[in-house]
């Protein structure tokens, strides 16, 4: 066995987590993240850190006064529905591109491919399946005299981008990746015969609240939002607890609350996500939503030896993430696609 490698039959909690103490003038306790580090950290500290003042605007007295926050369990009444659509969707870049106008002028591109897709949970049953998935390609540059682009038996339209930052060029395929999630989602309740089914976009909300029965899904906290007097509840929340939900704005406004996932011991925060739902909502509607979430979600959590972000990666959606990054196709082949299309069209101006 290879340094660095690990058994399987090791215990979960040796193979996820090691939690520490080291004396330095005082007790303290180190953490050991049990996410796999190529995927970042579940706590993304970002510039400012973790626990930089968020400059958000928050209500906190949406569902209990601030004063009296505390982890809530969802009521013994509520139940999960028959049926939970979890929705997410990937990305990769597939070629750098460059494209030069007629007067000598250059322009950065990407040739990015994008898919997404819908897993249906029927929970009578005990079933998971993949009802929609969809993949799209696009060409994303300000050239404003580019045309789609053909490799081989492979299409990449054209997606106007007001900017050359190469960073504002990979952040404009999200806002289509989100509208293909939107798209296949709507075809998913299309299809499904349920009133009453939950709707679970792996991802923020934002550019699809209008979608009935829906909650983001934001396994990453790259902000502290709570003030320490408030955010102090979330280490105190136990598997299938919650915070108190809370509403928070920033560049658009929504409800939101933390959820504890199942799994092993570690830092306060983990195996904790977020929810969001539409700030349109009714407030009762909104805390119904959160404990339908507190009753569902948990069931779903992963384990870390089957997967590199558990909990918080849920089981049908990292299946999910495989089906969608097969379709994605062999990025070699399409490189090399592009590079002979590429040649073709320098060829034939």
């Amino acid at each position: 066995m290879r340094e660095g490698q690990r058994k399987l039959s090791e215990p979960a909690e040796t193979l996820s987590v090691m939690t520490m103490q080291v004396v330095t003038n005082g007790r303290v306790r180190l953490y050991v993240d049990s996410w796999d580090p190529s995927y970042g950290t579940g706590l993304d500290p970002g510039d400012n850190g973790p626990t930089a003042e968020s400059t958000a605007q928050l209500g906190v007295d949406i569902e209990v006064p601030g004063a009296a926050w505390r982890p809530l369990s969802p009521p013994p009444e509520v139940r999960s529905p028959e049926v939970v659509l979890l929705v997410d969707g990937v990305r990769r870049i597939d070629a750098r591109i460059w494209v030069e106008e007629a007067d000598g002028t250059l322009h950065p591109g990407l040739a990015a491919s994008y898919a997404a897709g819908v897993v249906r949970c029927d929970l009578r049953r005990g079933s998971a399946d993949v009802v929609v998935a969809r993949i799209a390609r696009g060409l994303f540059t300000a050239s404003p005299n580019v045309t789609d682009v053909t490799a081989a038996n492979t299409r990449y339209a054209v997606r106007r981008v007001a900017a050359n930052d190469p960073a504002q060029l990979s952040a404009a395929v999200q806002p289509q990746l989100h509208t293909l999630e939107a798209e296949v989602s709507v075809e998913a309740r299309a299809t499904a015969a349920a009133d009453e089914d939950l709707l679970v976009i792996d991802g923020p909300l934002r550019g699809r609240t209008q979608l009935p029965r829906a909650l983001g899904y934001v396994k990453t906290h790259r902000a502290q939002y709570l003030p320490p007097d408030l955010a102090v509840v979330i280490g105190q929340l136990r598997p299938g607890q919650r915070c108190p939900v809370f509403l928070l704005g920033t560049t658009w406004h929504r409800y939101t609350w933390y959820l504890k996932l199942p799994g092993p011991l570690g830092s306060p925060w983990a195996g904790v996500v977020r929810v969001e739902a539409s700030a349109d909502l009714p407030r009762g509607e909104v805390i119904r939503l959160a404990d339908l979430s507190a009753a569902t979600l948990p069931r779903f959590a992963s384990t870390a030896y089957k997967d590199a972000r558990a909990p918080q990666n849920l089981t049908p959606i990292a299946g999910l993430e495989r089906r969608l990054r097969g379709m994605l196709g062999d990025s070699r082949l399409l490189l090399r696609s592009l590079t002979a299309a590429a040649a073709a069209q320098r060829d034939a101006a």
